[in-house]
């Protein structure tokens, strides 16, 4: 498989990356600090994707239901070199599904999560899933 993405930037402004459809616009500069995201929220989020489109992967194969998924990361980045370093996500499943195997599903995602395989390789990840009845 292969993938493309087309990034720019304009000096002293913002920056944005176009993928398919759509375009995410990101902070380059001090001033946008607090209101678009950086590069290492950036990151956090293909992380979070990347789980969060297995959770409906796993869905289908592994035949449960759910209404709703909500992932939290929380990242730890170390300054030299300047690098992330232990992330932990919480995973919360909504779902009145009582065959849903919450500890089959974490070792899916774990194992065959492409952007999670990638960030494993440099860094300690740690995570917890929680059903929620609704």
């Amino acid at each position: 498989m292969k993938y493309y993405s087309k990034a720019n930037s304009s000096s002293r402004s913002n920056a944005s990356i176009k993928i398919k459809k759509s375009e995410i616009v990101f902070g380059i500069t001090p001033e946008s600090a607090n209101d678009l995201p950086n590069p290492a929220e950036l990151f956090l989020g293909s992380f979070s994707a990347c789980i969060l489109k297995n959770v409906e992967r796993f869905s289908q194969l592994m035949n449960f239901e759910y209404s709703n998924a909500e992932l939290v990361v929380h990242a730890i980045r170390l300054e030299k070199p300047p690098r992330m370093d232990d992330l932990h996500y919480e995973l919360k499943i909504y779902s009145q599904d009582h065959s849903l195997n919450i500890d089959l599903l974490k070792k899916n995602i774990e194992k065959f999560g492409t952007i999670f395989n990638t960030v494993k390789s440099s860094c300690n990840i740690t995570g917890e899933l929680k059903i929620v009845s609704e």
